[in-house]
């Protein structure tokens, strides 16, 4: 009996060898094909260029073709299912954001578990928020635009329902104590021209999204939410100096694969993405667009989406946003 034990022991311990060892190998040959690096948002946004700019050094250091496949839709869920769907090979990598974290409490129905059915690789790295109003809004302040709010009928865009220009308005209207309705587009690019034509009047998103316009006078910023003001823009007080203690919000990036995928190749990704993120030239890019870079290991990565998963489960209960 002690003998059969033992025999069933080593086996098993040769198997997970040599599952490690297919692992190892399949790694050193990968990639061997073209990787298709889906975005869950339409072009133009933060995740669309990251895609872009990681996608190519990839392309550049492996020698293959890193294709961005943009499939936009139900607040970045059409792209993570697809990829959650994918064959776990490492071939097919999606950009989630915290939009995917927000998801997976805001929507009753979901095709997908960030949990069960993606696996994370890395942090690509994160951008503060700001709040922007149509230049045509008479205010100027937080305060302003919660008293214009109280007499008239405000709208604010957002890239989708469920994304974090969404959550963060609804948001903003419990601490504010404002009604507001609601414009959803299929990604930040397609609202700006309403925003800045004054068909809708407020929006809060990333400082890569909307600083650019801000920079030109075609969108006004009235706050940062940010825990201290920012570089870009020393002159705007944040939400905590207007009132709002708790109004710190950013939002991150980073790479996932569908579950199952080979662990050396999910470190390999890691690793090398860490590594492009560090090159001056791409560091340098993304600072000057607002975008602090990350990197690091899978588990890091982890650790941050089941905290955001978290975070953000209390924050749509208590908005009592949901989706069908």
């Amino acid at each position: 009996m002690v003998h059969m034990r033992l025999r069933a022991v080593l086996c098993a311990a040769l198997f997970g060898l040599a599952g490690i060892s297919a692992g190892a190998a399949y790694a050193a040959d990968y990639p061997a094909r073209p990787i298709r690096y889906v975005v869950a948002f339409l072009p133009g946004g933060v995740n669309d260029i990251l895609a872009r700019i990681v996608g190519q050094k990839l392309s550049d250091a492996w020698g293959q073709p890193v294709i961005v496949d943009n499939r936009p839709g139900a607040g970045g869920n059409v792209g993570a299912e697809i990829v959650a769907r994918s064959n776990p090979n490492g071939y097919t990598i999606l950009n989630i954001s915290t939009a995917h974290t927000i998801s997976q409490t805001l929507y009753r129905k979901l095709g997908y578990s960030l949990e069960r059915d993606l696996t994370p690789v890395v942090w690509l790295g994160g951008s503060s928020l700001i709040m922007v109003v149509t230049p045509s809004l008479p205010v100027k302040s937080v305060a302003e635009l919660v008293a214009w709010a109280k007499s008239n009928r405000l709208s604010y865009a957002s890239g989708g329902v469920g994304v974090i220009s969404h959550l963060s308005l609804e948001m903003f209207k419990g601490a504010a104590r404002i009604d507001a309705t609601h414009v959803p587009y299929k990604g930040v690019g397609p609202s700006i021209p309403d925003l800045i034509a004054g068909r809708v009047h407020v929006m809060i998103n990333a400082i890569p999204e909307l600083f650019p316009y801000a920079k030109g006078g075609r969108l006004r910023i009235v706050a940062a939410l940010t825990e201290k003001r920012h570089p870009f823009m020393p002159d705007v007080p944040t939400m905590i100096e207007q009132g709002y203690p708790d109004f710190v919000l950013s939002n991150w990036v980073g790479i996932v694969a569908a579950a199952g995928t080979p662990k050396p190749v999910v470190n390999k990704l890691a690793a090398e993405v860490t590594r492009i993120l560090k090159l001056p030239d791409v560091a340098g890019k993304l600072t000057d667009q607002g975008f602090d870079p990350g990197g690091g290991t899978p588990e890091a990565f982890g650790k941050l989406i089941r905290s955001e998963t978290a975070r953000f489960a209390k924050a749509v209960k208590d908005s009592g946003a949901t989706v069908d």
